[in-house]
C-alpha cells in the first residue's frame, strides 16, 4: 500500500541556504528512492515549510534515507522536523 510521508518544520532568517540544502537533499532522495518530494510553505505563515514525499512504497527506507542525507546536512539536521506518514483509508 503507497504511502505519503509529510516533514514539517518552521524556519528563521536567511532562508535561502535553507532552501539550497533542501533542494540538494530532494535531489539525492530522489536519485536514491525515485520519489519526487515537493516543498510547500503554509498559506499564512511563510516560515512553516513542508515536504512531501509520495507515493511511498517503503516508508522505512524513505525515512532511512532522509536520515542518512541529513546527517551530511547539518543546517537541515538542526531544524525541529516532524515526520508523518499517512496510508490511505481502509
Amino acid at each position: 500500500m503507497a504511502a505519503a510521508l509529510y516533514v514539517y518544520y518552521r524556519v528563521q532568517d536567511n532562508i535561502l541556504p535553507i532552501r539550497q540544502h533542501i533542494a540538494s537533499l530532494m535531489a539525492e532522495i530522489e536519485k536514491i528512492t525515485g520519489i519526487k518530494g515537493r516543498l510547500l510553505q503554509r498559506r499564512d505563515d511563510a516560515q512553516t515549510w513542508m515536504e512531501v514525499y509520495e507515493p511511498v512504497a517503503d516508508a522505512d527506507a524513505l525515512q532511512q534515507a532522509l536520515q542518512d542525507a541529513l546527517a551530511t546536512r547539518p543546517l537541515l539536521a538542526a531544524l525541529a522536523r516532524h515526520e508523518e506518514c499517512f496510508v490511505p483509508l481502509a
